[in-house]
């Protein structure tokens, strides 16, 4: 079973107890956010109260364990608040009443958050419908306008089908490329390899080169591609070798809900001379 069918299935039972109603009567306690409970680090509050809302009672036992099964959707950065959404659960704020997240907030959490779910093969987990959560008269946490603006204009990674990948290509086709595509950027992708069992991690190392920059911003552009490589993961397994990094021409699309596609690669080897005369010729060519 791999890490992410685990990921679903822990979920789906420890989050039962939201479904079956969390007992707000019950005695707790509160206790520090231990350093090894690493999803909830730089939360904005120290103290979590115990049982937490999935019915953890022993951090060492269940809580911290059990977080890291929440890690694969943490890292995709699918919502700006999925942190704070998940961590209201596992690591509920030491306060003289509970609080839980709010129906608006989970709404917005599960519509960003479940198209990444999908392109595992799950779906938004039914213990977390979000009519079970309280409505927003009540006492609960709120999500923040301010970032469902921003990211509203900001491309995005989304679930999609594997780019096309073509060595060795011929110069005109290089520039074929750039001229039909909103984007292109040189990166190199690489996968560590982890013990036997593990998943697999990929990050983009180094600087991101573009080569032509479209909507994409400079400061965001390294971070969407590592975004990317999280929600098709099926995709990136396919482009790098364990243990391996590769140099890639990457040229992609962004639509107008302003997801970003990635439609193009040319792994770019050291006897690819077709590819560096065409970036050069780029600078001056007429699509």
């Amino acid at each position: 079973m791999t890490h992410s069918s685990v990921f679903l299935t822990v979920i789906i039972a420890t989050l039962s107890v939201v479904s079956a109603g969390f007992d707000l009567g019950q005695s707790t306690r509160c206790v520090p956010i231990p350093n090894q409970l690493t999803v909830c680090q730089n939360v904005g509050y120290s103290e979590m109260r115990l049982p937490n809302f999935l019915g953890h009672s022993s951090l060492e036992g269940e809580v911290v364990p059990r977080s890291e099964d929440w890690r694969p959707l943490l890292q995709t950065g699918c919502h700006p608040q999925v942190q704070a959404f998940l961590c209201s659960l596992i690591a509920p704020v030491c306060l003289d009443t509970f609080i839980l997240p709010c129906r608006s907030l989970c709404v917005a959490v599960r519509d960003s958050c479940a198209p990444a779910l999908a392109c595992q093969g799950h779906a938004w987990p039914r213990a977390l419908a979000c009519e079970r959560f309280p409505a927003e008269e009540d006492m609960c946490l709120l999500p923040l306008p301010k970032f469902s603006l921003v990211a509203k204009d900001l491309p995005k990674p989304a679930c999609q089908n594997c780019p096309s990948v073509e060595d060795s290509p011929a110069m005109k086709t290089v520039l074929d490329t750039l001229c039909l595509h909103d984007f292109a950027v040189t990166a190199k992708l690489h996968r560590r390899r982890l013990p036997s069992g593990g998943e697999p991690e990929f990050r983009v190392e180094g600087r991101v080169e573009f080569i032509r920059q479209g909507p994409l911003l400079p400061y965001d552009t390294q971070h969407l591609l590592q975004q990317w490589l999280l929600i098709n993961l099926r995709c990136a397994q396919v482009l790098v070798r364990p243990g391996r990094s590769q140099l890639y021409v990457i040229a992609g699309t962004v639509q107008p809900d302003a997801s970003l596609a990635i439609t193009r690669l040319f792994p770019w080897h050291k006897k690819d001379a077709n590819i560096a005369v065409a970036t050069r010729k780029w600078k001056h060519h007429r699509c």
